[in-house]
């Protein structure tokens, strides 16, 4: 089957030609085409999603998720991380016991636990009662309530570093977020094998001159990924525009999608926390920000307004967050690889999306 496109994103760079995929797929890149037009792109892998199209996915069932990944593919998301934020133990272990194991679709490729180690000073949303010092047993007993492959973390906590080791040899990705950690304290942690950093410039210390903090460390170390929300709201303009210039080839776009994405205006809840959603911006009783209701798509094209090529952006969405969560079979077109691809139009319109080479949206 021939996707009846003009280019396609291969290693970070649009190649002309068609694509053909068999037996779920890709067999081939840069076949020529008459009169083809539009771009294949690997589909994207959204890292932090807390909820979308209604569905809260922290008390979430099999019927919350299914509807919930149906309108995320319509969003191009072909693979995704539920996330819960800082809540009691019991909780997290019952929402961890619903997150999908096998076959799903979208993929789910575990869950991410923002929370609950992190700093009382940039809680944000995340409910103060339940934050907790670093805490290896906890830590432990989280790990093994179900499966957990993204944890945020403040790495200036007494005992942090010690959490950083045993997810790192657990192969758990590693994400300093919700911290005031000064820039030495990210350095040392980004020693200990954590390699990214949670919606910077959220919920941390801001840069300052003589004090550049956590998102400042991660701006200029090479090896770290930066994740930024860009649904217009999370970040100034400029602020988006010098993420992606200071981290250039490390910058992952995520939605930190909430049950309002997808779903329009109104009174939702997150994890148990109240918010409301008015002109599609999520803020809680105290007037702080909620999470978002951007859709992917829209991420990304928010990305090429603010001066981004269109390659760079759809590998922001893509191949970044595959990397990111150690899944090198996503994220990518190449003869052999999966076939979970999204097609778009020269507008950035979604016009296909497919999941191991079937047509997802049908």
């Amino acid at each position: 089957m021939r996707l009846g496109v003009g280019a396609a994103l291969v290693d970070g760079a649009l190649v002309p030609g068609d694509v053909e995929v068999a037996d779920g797929h890709i067999a081939a890149v840069g076949l020529a085409s008459a009169n083809a037009n539009g771009i294949a792109s690997p589909g994207f892998v959204d890292l932090q999603v807390n909820g979308f199209a209604g569905v809260d996915f922290f008390s979430a069932d099999t019927d919350g998720y299914r509807r919930a990944g149906r309108a995320l593919l319509e969003c191009g998301v072909t693979a995704y991380q539920p996330t819960f934020i800082t809540s009691p133990e019991e909780e997290l272990v019952e929402a961890l016991a619903e997150v999908p194991v096998n076959g799903s679709i979208p993929h789910v490729l575990g869950a991410h636990l923002e929370g609950p180690f992190i700093s009382a000073e940039r809680l944000g949303t995340h409910p103060a009662d339940a934050r907790r010092d670093p805490d290896l047993a906890l830590l432990k007993r989280l790990l093994a309530a179900g499966h957990v492959s993204h944890i945020t973390l403040a790495p200036e906590l007494p005992g942090a570093l010690e959490l950083v080791d045993l997810l790192h040899r657990r192969g758990v990705t590693v994400s300093c977020g919700h911290s005031d950690a000064t820039a030495a304290e990210a350095r040392e942690a980004f020693a200990r094998g954590a390699k990214t950093v949670t919606h910077i410039f959220n919920a941390m210390r801001p840069f300052a001159a003589r004090e550049p903090g956590l998102a400042g460390a991660a701006l200029v170390a090479d090896e770290v990924f930066v994740q930024v929300i860009l649904d217009g709201v999370h970040l100034a303009d400029d602020s988006a525009r010098l993420v992606w210039q200071a981290a250039a080839g490390r910058v992952a776009i995520v939605t930190d999608a909430i049950a309002a994405a997808h779903a329009g205006d109104g009174t939702y809840t997150l994890a148990g926390v109240d918010f409301e959603v008015e002109d599609g911006v999520a803020r809680n009783a105290d007037r702080v920000l909620a999470g978002s209701t951007v859709c992917m798509i829209d991420a990304v094209r928010n990305l090429v307004s603010l001066g981004a090529d269109v390659q760079d952006a759809l590998t922001a969405a893509s191949a970044i967050p595959a990397r990111i969560a150690g899944r090198p079979e996503l994220g990518t077109i190449a003869r052999g690889s999966r076939a979970d691809v999204v097609v778009l139009d020269e507008s950035l319109e979604i016009t296909r999306v497919l999941v191991r080479g079937e047509d997802a949206l049908v």
